[in-house]
């Protein structure tokens, strides 16, 4: 499949690194797109959105913008950019203007992995062993649960309230991949979501994170938007 827009942008969500598109950037650099990983600081929306927005102002030409999870609120802003010309949201948050992935989250039906989410003092967001073993990426070996749990980049809970000044999807194309075993966010809510968006949908037999488990379903997903 040839691509004719030439960057992939990827941005990972909560409990995450840019490490976890690793098995997919080799699958996409075949066939011929550049990609870039972003870094969330995962500090606040405001300075995940601006990571974003230096990656899309560093890339050359059109951009396929691509969110996992939490990630989905930051590129609905980021992704405004006129460079961005496909929206991808894999497992994600989908908010429309006036809403955040809190506000999304509070109106979902009851994930299976909420029970698992713990504070710390200052306010950030992590996940026990037991939620990244059983219900994060129950689809995974051992060993990669045991390593997405020692990396995981802990969420600031404030985060999860940046409210979209205007919805990226509203305006342009936009896919939407949803993990059929996901217990983040719940299957239902995905469908809704990308049905409220008009989206492409793809459907995957996944936990939450189906760019490790699924990484081949997750690349071809991307190369049709960018097609």
């Amino acid at each position: 499949m040839s691509a004719s827009i030439p960057n992939v942008i990827l941005v990972h969500g909560a409990w995450a690194d840019g490490s976890s598109w690793s098995k997919v950037i080799p699958l996409l650099a075949r066939q011929g797109l550049s990609a870039t990983a972003v870094q969330l600081p995962l500090t606040g929306f405001d300075a995940d959105v601006a990571a974003v927005q230096r990656a899309i102002a560093l890339a050359e030409g059109e951009v396929v913008l691509v969110g996992h999870s939490y990630a989905g609120a930051v590129i609905g802003e980021a992704g405004n950019d006129p460079k961005v010309a496909r929206m991808v949201y894999i497992d994600a948050f989908a908010p429309d203007a006036g809403e955040s992935a809190g506000t999304l989250f509070e109106t979902f039906e009851a994930a299976p992995l909420n029970a698992e989410i713990r504070p710390d003092a200052q306010g950030f967001l992590k996940l026990t062993r037991e939620g990244i073993f059983t219900l994060f990426a129950q689809d995974l070996d051992d060993s990669e649960k045991a390593v997405i749990h020692a990396t995981q980049g802990p969420l600031h809970a404030s985060a999860l309230g940046g409210t979209l000044t205007e919805a990226a999807w509203r305006s342009r194309p936009t896919f939407y991949f949803i993990g059929n075993q996901d217990h983040a966010i719940p299957r239902v809510e995905q469908e809704r979501m990308a049905a409220r968006m008009n989206a492409t949908v793809a459907r995957v037999d996944s936990s939450h994170v189906p760019m490790l488990s699924q990484p081949q379903a997750v690349a071809d997903f991307i190369l049709t938007a960018a097609a």
